[in-house]
């Protein structure tokens, strides 16, 4: 039988005396074994700080309290509660893990990181997570932060994005977990990485790992872990027609995979082309007027968004969500499920 016994029982050690005085203890989440409003924190919290997950979490756990909740909505509803959080791939991935977990788990998820994995959207480390926090599997994880942490702490070279370090970390992650305590070692090295081992500005002097840090030891704080190599940014542009008759604007749901999946947006004709756009969703357009143009960043690339408020005279036969076109009253469009900058720009015209 292999020898589970961790390589540095400093590290935990350390780590454990930290999160018990200094840790986050009061989050939402925190203070239960329930599977189902871990996982939900867990991937609400993929990409985005804590802060701003607070809200939509109280939220959506009020709107959706258990899995089977979750199931029973329709996607759209499950789209509108996320709107705003970005990334909305996660939010299709949930509802799908949700109603597997209800129809084929009875209910009941898998009790183990590993069965855990098989779910969409969660990721190994993730699923290491909701099985440390739900059951106290002696699991590693290896998010953004710990990463951070571990590159620091232990002098780990290159971007932990690339394959062969990344797997490094996970067999340096794996041999540090103590023999006991693993949900509050996860959660200080959560806290940890979130709170003191930030990315920039990081709070060395209150490290409880600092004495040991072979970064910090080697005036080397700002460079580990190394930055993700440099890779052209690219722009695309977009035009955006912001289409008005009588109160109401017209919104199309996009595909329900790619870019902003299964959210409502302004139409865009393609090439630019507003009269061959205008013909094809059946308006007849009166006064048109270029609105201020903004960038929307991603993670890989720019968009120039050029939004054309257009007045539309006459109009074909009124459009159903079902065909995937709407004309929706202006005043309430903005409680849609829409992507941020789609709702920026209605409610600054609700003004």
């Amino acid at each position: 039988m292999p020898d589970s016994r961790p390589a540095d029982p400093d590290f935990a050690r350390q780590l454990l005396v930290w999160q018990k005085q200094h840790g986050r203890h009061d989050l939402p989440w925190q203070g239960t074994r329930d599977p189902y409003r871990i996982w939900v924190s867990e991937i609400m919290l993929q990409q985005t700080q804590v802060t701003a997950v607070i809200p939509y979490y109280q939220r959506f756990m009020a709107r959706f309290p258990d899995v089977r909740a979750l199931a029973a909505a329709g996607e759209d509803e499950v789209l509108r509660h996320w709107s705003g959080l970005g990334y909305y791939a996660r939010a299709r991935n949930l509802h799908r893990a949700a109603r597997i977990v209800a129809e084929a788990g009875g209910g009941r998820f898998p009790r183990s990181a590993q069965g855990l994995a098989e779910l969409p959207g969660i990721g190994r480390s993730t699923a290491a997570a909701i099985a440390a926090f739900a059951w106290g599997e002696r699991v590693a994880i290896l998010d953004g932060n710990v990463k951070r942490v571990l590159a620091r702490r232990f002098g780990v070279e290159g971007f932990p994005g690339a394959g062969p370090v990344e797997a490094g970390l996970w067999a340096l992650a794996e041999s540090l977990l103590p023999e006991r305590g693993v949900e509050a070692y996860t959660q200080g090295l959560m806290d940890l990485g979130a709170t003191l081992c930030t990315r920039g500005k990081p709070d060395c002097g209150r490290c409880p790992l600092r004495e040991d840090c072979v970064a910090l030891n080697t005036g080397r704080v700002a460079e580990l872990p190394a930055a993700r190599p440099k890779k052209a940014y690219p722009t695309r542009e977009a035009t955006w027609l912001v289409l008005l008759h009588a109160g109401e604007v017209l919104l199309e749901r996009r595909p329900p995979t790619g870019l902003w999946g299964g959210l409502w947006v302004f139409p865009e004709p393609a090439g630019a082309d507003i009269a061959a756009c205008a013909e094809r969703l059946g308006c007849e357009l009166g006064a048109q007027r270029e609105l201020a143009r903004f960038a929307h960043g991603f993670t890989h690339f720019r968009l120039d968004v050029r939004p054309v408020l257009c007045e539309v005279r006459s109009r074909a036969a009124r459009a159903e969500a079902g065909g995937g076109r709407i004309w929706m009253p202006l005043a309430q469009a903005a409680e849609a499920a829409l992507p941020t900058p789609v709702k920026a720009l209605l409610l600054a015209l609700k003004v």
